[in-house]
């Protein structure tokens, strides 16, 4: 029989971010349970800041009766001499049944004892209590909390239990509360228990309550009011998607609502003023023309028909927190930017303070001022010089604003507060824009540093990150990266691409390491090609293929994966690969690295002759792209075709025998340049 299950478990205000990374991991758990107990069906779950709720609309009120066969010992072992043995007798007793009620199958071969067990479901509601027992001490918020007298731990205190199958109580107890028909309601609207007498009226309870129990009513609530606030007074609301979520987590009944401050604050950089109104108040900042202006939305959870309280209770909140961010900012630029104090800063252990990490970075910087200095002709339509004594500058600055009062009280404002401040106190454009560019990319969608200079500064970071904590063998193994460095060699991979640096791994690695200690350039290699493997959504053959033909210059290495890809992924790669294939296969037994001479007096055939040729002419020929010497050497597919089916490559003449692989293995050299095809799987 089939009945609805409501269940309910009712606490004190859940924290949101704990239950938002939890969430997508709640039904998964409770299908789980399900599956294990046999009474697997559908079901919602919904939240509120007060409670979570499971809701099935078909129910089984029993697990389904089943039949469970039992197999014993082999008969040959059960019986001896026609007499029952102790294996037999445990068998019965296991079974529960005389031995004359036990039968015989076949098994494996062997004749054994055999029973077959009817096995009657057990009800819903004996199962009920321990499946969300079970269910509850499953879901993982982090932090978890005691209360009372209970040993037992939740996120937040419990409340109420209702549990409901077919419109009547189920009897449950959790954390010390048994399961009762009524609810609660929102507080502003009621403190007392509410009866439930069934389902449906749960529902209808909560409504006339003021909790709107479904999260994408809430999200749709809020939504539809922002848009009617932007057009009522001509503004654009940003909307954090992470704080949307947040605020629908947090509220039963929300009301956004449009506030104001005082428009002095406007003097501080708009993202300390974002940052204070998302971080602290979970406020949603407002522009207009593009630009932050002395307005916030408040999703306020309230009941009252005069709104006018809550909007000036949470602006007097934020004008403090404003003020102290702009006596932060006035104080720091009265001290300027300074990386005085940062040598009493550590790094970390074995790699000194941060003003060491500060010098090892110029040394960096140097290098690559060495290598790319001249680079730099045009930036955005700007033609300009690369100014070494402007890039000490910036790598020096870097990480200044780690002393400013704004960056301790805002710590993830570090580089950003430093851009701001430089550009207050009259430093170069480009270096302050360095200063703020300089943990890019932090992420696969980052963008990347915005100019080569930028970019200087940002790979001189990286790459002293990168090699420092590798000198002292930090490396991270398994899914394990606490200090980011895999990160930090997608960010240098990404930046050299998109600034068009050339940029050899080994070598530049070994040159830029040699004032470290100990470095594994082999281990450290691995690492970076590893990186380099994730980095391209190709197929991962292609990857290492190019990476088997021994380039390690990332510009390469990029021009070369795109080129062998675009021919992979083409339709008529695949009648190419066989040909290619073979090429490979036939001279495994030669040396292709070193030098292949070919003898065209030894040439038998007239075959041998037209590959020759037509070899020669793609060979001696220039190509703009790799794309194009790639579609000449496949286009000796027909004549190695003919070559193949024509010619028998291990003749018995040695002489002869070495001329062909010559011949066979000079196309597959010349492939070998940009790829080896044989590591290509289609």
């Amino acid at each position: 029989m089939l009945k609805t299950l409501l269940i309910e478990i009712g606490v004190e205000e859940l924290p949101a971010v704990p239950l938002l990374k939890e969430l997508p991991n709640i039904e998964k758990k409770w299908a789980r349970i399900l599956e294990e107990n046999a009474l697997l069906c559908e079901f919602e779950f919904f939240y509120t800041p007060r409670r979570l709720v499971l809701w099935h609309r078909e129910f089984k009120t029993a697990q389904d009766d089943r039949t469970e066969a039992l197999y014993g010992a082999p008969v040959s072992v059960a019986f001896k001499d026609g007499a029952p043995t102790k294996a037999a007798e445990g068998f019965a007793r296991k079974c529960g049944v005389s031995l004359d009620e036990i039968g015989r199958a076949e098994k494996g071969g062997k004749e054994v004892l055999y029973y077959e067990k009817e096995i009657k479901g057990v009800a819903s509601r004996e199962l009920l209590g321990g499946m969300i027992d079970t269910w509850l001490g499953s879901l993982s918020f982090g932090k978890s909390m005691r209360w009372g007298d209970l040993q037992e731990s939740f996120i937040r205190p419990v409340r109420w239990v209702n549990v409901m199958l077919g419109g009547e109580s189920v009897d449950v107890s959790l954390f010390g509360v048994k399961s009762s028909p009524f609810t609660y309601v929102h507080r502003m609207h009621s403190f007392d228990p509410q009866p439930v007498t069934d389902e449906k009226a749960y529902f209808d309870v909560l409504k006339t309550g003021a909790v709107t129990l479904f999260e994408d009513e809430r999200r749709k609530a809020i939504m539809d009011a922002f848009e009617t606030i932007e057009n009522d007074s001509n503004v654009v609301i940003e909307i954090d998607e992470e704080l949307l979520d947040e605020v629908v987590a947090i509220t039963e009944q929300p009301t956004p609502l449009l506030g104001s401050f005082d428009e002095a604050f406007l003097r501080l950089p708009p993202e300390v003023i974002i940052t204070s109104m998302k971080e602290h108040q979970r406020y949603f900042p407002v522009f207009k023309n593009s630009k932050l202006i002395n307005k916030f939305v408040v999703v306020s959870n309230a009941l009252t028909s005069d709104f006018s309280k809550v909007i000036e209770g949470n602006e007097r909140v934020l004008r403090p927190r404003l003020a102290d961010a702009l006596f932060f900012y006035d104080n720091d630029l009265k001290n300027g930017l300074s990386t005085q104090g940062l040598e009493k800063v550590v790094f970390m252990d074995g790699l000194g303070t941060l003003r060491d990490k500060i010098d090892r970075e110029h040394d960096i910087a140097d290098t690559l001022y060495e290598l790319y200095g001249d680079l730099v002709a045009e930036e955005n339509g700007i033609a300009y010089e690369m100014n070494q004594e402007l890039l000490h500058r910036a790598v020096e600055l870097a990480k200044a604003d780690l002393m400013s009062e704004m960056v301790y009280e805002f710590t993830e404002l570090q580089g950003l507060m430093g851009y701001y401040y430089a550009l207050a106190l009259g430093e170069e454009p480009e270096v302050a824009l360095a200063i703020k560019e300089q943990y890019l990319p932090e992420g696969e969608d980052s963008p990347v540093p915005t100019t080569r200079f930028s970019a200087m500064v940002a790979l001189s970071i990286k790459l002293d990150t990168l090699l420092g904590l590798f000198s002292i063998d930090q490396i991270p193994t398994g899914s394990r990266d606490p200090f980011g460095l895999r990160r930090a060699v997608n960010g240098i991979i990404r930046t050299v691409l998109t600034h068009t640096l050339p940029f050899d791994i080994r070598a530049m690695l070994e040159r830029l390491g040699a004032k470290y200690n100990a470095v594994d350039y082999d281990k450290l290699e691995a690492f970076f090609l590893e990186r380099v493997n994730q980095y391209y959504r190709v197929n991962p053959s292609i990857v290492a293929a190019v990476l088997a033909s021994g380039e390690r210059e990332l510009l390469a290495l990029d021009a070369k994966i795109m080129a062998v890809a675009t021919f992979v992924e083409s339709d008529e790669f695949a009648t190419l690969f066989s040909t290619f294939k073979r090429v490979a296969n036939i001279t495994k037994d030669i040396d292709v690295h070193g030098p292949l001479n070919i003898d065209p007096e030894r040439f038998e055939s007239e075959e041998e002759r037209v590959l020759f040729i037509a070899f020669s002419s793609v060979s001696e020929a220039s190509y703009g792209s790799y794309e194009a010497k790639l579609d000449a050497l496949f286009g000796l597919k027909p004549q190695l075709d003919r070559f193949f089916d024509n010619v028998m490559v291990n003749a018995e003449d040695e002489a002869v025998r070495y001329n062909r692989k010559a011949l066979v293995g000079s196309v597959y050299k010349a492939l070998l340049e940009i790829a080896d095809i044989k590591e290509i799987s289609v």
